[in-house]
């Protein structure tokens, strides 16, 4: 059996993992206490869109190919 001492890359990456949980937890603590204290934002209403749908058949000049 190793020391463990000895095995320092363990420990580095058992550091690394450590560290990026704590930055993890901390951003989403922030990131919701930031969102609890934002007042509210007044949405606006949609404006309809007119929306033209222009059909083309199959057999129209635009379609046609020169053989």
């Amino acid at each position: 059996m190793s020391n463990w001492t000895s095995l320092w890359y363990i420990w580095l990456i058992l550091l690394t993992l450590f560290l990026l949980l704590l930055c993890g937890i901390t951003a989403s603590c922030i990131k919701f206490c930031c969102r609890k204290k934002r007042l509210p934002v007044e949405t606006f209403s949609r404006h309809p869109y007119d929306l033209t749908v222009i059909a083309i058949d199959s057999d129209s000049t635009a379609h046609s190919t020169v053989t």
